[in-house]
C-alpha cells in the first residue's frame, strides 16, 4: 500500500497575518510598529492561523483583532483575560494572545490583568502603555506620572503611577519583559521570547501616542539620550550602560549607579531571568530620572499551569463520577410549580 506524499505548509510571510481591513489608529502612532512586529513574528515561527485567537477590550490597542487574520475577540472595557480564561479553559491547544492599554488593563480591568497573571493561564499578554487615555482624549491614566497635567487633570495628577511589571512579578509572572515600539528589533526579540513562552507571558510596550501624549519616551528613544536612561538586559551579563561607562550595582538591595573607571565589573549586577522575583521587582521599579530604565526579559521561569490543573481535575471528576446528566443538575432534588 502505498502513501500519497503529504504536501508541505506553506511558509507564511508576515503579510498573510493581515486583514483586508484598513488600519484606523492615528498617523505616526506606536501601535503600527506593535502590529508589524507580530506579524512577523507569528510568521518567522509559522503560527497556525486557524489556531490563533486575539483577545481584546476597550481603547485604541483593543482594536488589534481587525488587523489580524487569524480568529479574533473585541470584548468588553477591561475584561479580555477573563474571556481569553475561558477559551483556554476549553480549547487549551489554541494560541491566545491579550491586545490591552494602560487604561484597559490597570484601571477597570486591574483585578483581571492580575488574576489571569497568577493563574499562569498560558496567554500573552501585548500591554500598549502610553501613559494616556487616548481613546477617549487624553485624560490621564494609571501609569501617567506624577502632577500630569491632562484635561481629567488640570492641576495635575495626584495619583502615583502604576508600575505594570511590578504587578505582574508580584503577582507570580513566569514571563516579564519590556520593549519599546521604535526598537523594532528589541520588540521583536521580546515578542518572539513571548510566543515561545509556556505560561503566561506579559510585555510591556512603551508606545508613544502623538496626538495626546506625544514625547512621553523622547528620553528612552532619543539617539543622544538613551544609552544614559536605558539599561539592555542580556541573560548572564553584568548591568552595563552608558555607552559602557556606567553600571547597576546592588548595596543592601538598593540599585545604585556606579563609574566603571572606579567600579570594577565583578561588583555589578548580573542579569539573571530565572532569579527569585524580589531582583526582578527591583527591576521593574527602577525608573527614571534616578536610574536607567530597563529594557529587555526581567523573568521568565517554568512554572505548573492552571489549564493543566484544572483539566486534570475534569478528567478525575468524569472518571469518578461519569459524564453527568445537565438536565437533571438544572432540574435539581427539588422543584416545585407556582401557579
Amino acid at each position: 500500500m502505498s502513501v500519497a506524499p503529504t504536501s508541505p505548509l506553506p511558509v507564511l510571510k508576515a503579510a498573510d497575518y493581515a486583514t483586508d481591513q484598513d488600519v484606523r489608529w492615528c498617523p505616526g502612532c506606536g501601535d503600527y510598529s506593535i502590529l508589524m512586529q507580530t506579524k512577523k513574528v507569528l510568521a518567522k515561527l509559522g503560527v497556525d492561523r486557524s489556531k490563533t485567537v486575539f483577545i481584546s477590550g476597550i481603547g485604541c490597542s483593543s482594536r488589534f483583532p481587525y488587523y489580524m487574520n487569524t480568529y479574533g475577540f473585541h470584548s468588553i472595557h477591561g475584561r479580555a483575560p477573563t474571556f481569553a480564561t475561558g477559551l483556554k479553559l476549553a480549547r487549551p491547544e489554541l494560541d491566545i494572545w491579550v491586545a490591552t492599554g494602560d487604561g484597559d488593563a490597570l484601571s477597570i480591568g486591574g483585578n483581571h490583568f492580575l488574576h489571569v497573571i497568577r493563574r499562569n493561564l498560558d496567554v500573552k499578554i501585548l500591554l500598549f502603555n502610553n501613559r494616556i487615555y487616548g481613546l477617549t482624549k487624553g485624560q490621564y491614566s494609571p501609569t501617567s506620572e506624577h502632577g500630569k497635567k491632562t484635561k481629567s487633570t488640570p492641576m495635575g495628577a495626584p495619583d502615583y503611577p502604576i508600575r505594570p511589571l511590578s504587578i505582574a512579578i508580584a503577582a507570580g509572572a513566569t514571563f516579564a519583559a519590556r520593549s519599546m515600539d521604535v526598537d523594532v528589533k528589541h520588540l521583536e526579540y521580546v515578542l518572539e521570547r513571548a510566543a515561545k513562552h509556556v505560561g503566561t507571558a506579559v510585555v510591556e510596550i512603551y508606545q508613544n501616542c502623538n496626538i495626546f501624549n506625544d514625547g512621553a519616551f523622547d528620553y528612552a528613544t532619543d539617539k543622544t539620550t538613551k544609552s544614559d536612561t536605558t539599561i539592555y538586559l542580556e541573560q548572564g551579563k553584568p548591568l552595563v550602560f552608558g555607552n559602557g561607562t556606567k553600571g547597576i550595582r546592588l548595596r543592601e538591595m538598593n540599585p545604585e549607579v556606579v563609574d566603571l573607571a572606579s567600579t570594577p565589573k565583578d561588583d555589578l549586577l548580573v542579569h539573571n531571568e530565572q532569579a527569585q522575583p524580589a531582583v526582578p521587582f527591583l527591576l521593574s521599579r527602577m525608573r527614571q530620572p534616578d536610574l536607567p530604565e530597563p529594557m529587555g526579559i526581567m523573568r521568565s521561569v517554568e512554572k505548573e499551569r492552571y489549564v493543566s490543573v484544572v483539566r486534570a481535575q475534569n478528567e478525575e471528576a468524569l472518571a469518578k463520577q461519569g459524564p453527568g446528566d445537565i438536565q437533571q443538575l438544572l432540574d435539581g432534588p427539588e422543584t416545585w410549580t407556582v401557579s
